[in-house]
């Protein structure tokens, strides 16, 4: 793999909620020097819904020389609003590459599923319920390609005009993307769960038999046992109010060792099938802290590779407010031995 990435929330938006209430310049500056020097990656997916962020995030990253995966993720914007928010961002990403960066530009993340006119419903809570109802989902695909089809050919057109570096999109597999458009294949879809595991790695291989560099832009794992067989549901343990995540539903057994192994055993796939970029997700969900009570310990269902803490900092890095888990030293270990 060239790419040895993780995924930097800068705040996921929805419905008043952001699961990055406070954005301090200096965190993230630290941040992404332990991303660099102690993690041992060589890029960063940066992520989220607030473009003044995305590109403060992005100059940090850029200035620790990381390659830097600009990648706005909205929630609940039309797709007039998305398409502005994207060719804005775009401008935004060329500023930074003009300085000497490496910058990858993303025109969006899952926006079939997390904004308005692609699929039926207003509020994403309708949207994500379709997952659940697989007739109702299959209905509505056709509709939600054809869309997709005309919006992303739109965007490309419109990015290419604002970013002159190589531009991809984090997909769903249902979105049928069009990739001659893009400069790489990427997907979200980079979670394996029980179901999928017996073609999960067929799966990578077709991928990577089209012809184009692919990047796994999403895997991960949460941090209880069972989880990695969930896959991307792993985290669905959530009770959530207001848009926020208030507690688990349900008592759940912490084991890092879990989601240390899982992102191991895939990046191992990832690297056998000659995956060009990998990104773990996620580097800290500060939306997630730990707790005592294993009911309200919201860190069980973090794909975060660090505990967050509310009430003192780490150990390890006295002056941040979490402590690495397992899959940090796992991660940080494969990346320095995979270096090229």
């Amino acid at each position: 793999m060239r790419i040895k990435g993780i995924t930097y929330d800068t705040g996921f938006i929805n419905a008043g909620a952001n699961t990055k209430e406070k954005f301090e310049s200096y965190v993230i500056a630290r941040e992404m020097n332990i991303i660099k020097n102690d993690l041992n990656c060589n890029a960063v997916r940066i992520t989220g819904g607030d473009a003044d962020r995305l590109e403060i995030a992005g100059k940090l990253a850029a200035g620790e020389g990381l390659e830097v995966w600009y990648c706005p993720f909205t929630c609940g914007l039309s797709m007039d609003e998305l398409l502005s928010f994207l060719v804005d961002s775009a401008e935004r990403a060329e500023n930074i590459r003009k300085t000497g960066a490496e910058v990858v530009f993303l025109t969006g993340s899952e926006v079939s599923l997390f904004n308005i006119g692609f699929f039926e419903g207003v509020t994403l809570a309708e949207r994500l319920a379709l997952i659940r109802e697989p007739a109702k989902l299959k209905e509505q695909i056709p509709q939600v390609r054809l869309r997709m089809k005309e919006f992303l050919a739109n965007t490309v057109r419109l990015v290419r005009e604002k970013f002159n570096g190589k531009i991809s999109y984090a997909s769903i597999p249902f979105e049928a993307v069009d990739w001659t458009l893009f400069d790489f294949i990427a997907t979200d879809a980079g979670h394996r769960s029980a179901e999928i595991a017996p073609y999960f790695q067929q799966g990578i291989r077709n991928l990577v038999s089209q012809g184009k560099p692919v990047a796994i832009t999403e895997f991960g794992c949460c941090t209880y046992r069972g989880a990695g067989d969930k896959g991307a549901r792993a985290d669905w343990i959530i009770e959530w109010v207001d848009g926020n995540a208030d507690r688990l539903n349900g008592i759940y057994i912490r084991d890092e060792n879990e989601q240390a192994s899982y992102i191991l055993e895939l990046l191992e796939i990832f690297d056998a099938e000659k995956v060009d970029a990998v990104f773990v997700n996620t580097f800290v969900r500060y939306d997630l802290p730990h707790r005592e009570d294993p009911i309200e310990d919201l860190d069980l269902a973090s794909g975060g590779i660090v505990k967050v803490y509310t009430d003192c900092t780490g150990k390890t890095f006295p002056d941040m407010p979490w402590e690495p888990k397992a899959a940090f030293r796992a991660l940080s270990a494969y990346y320095n031995t995979h270096r090229k």
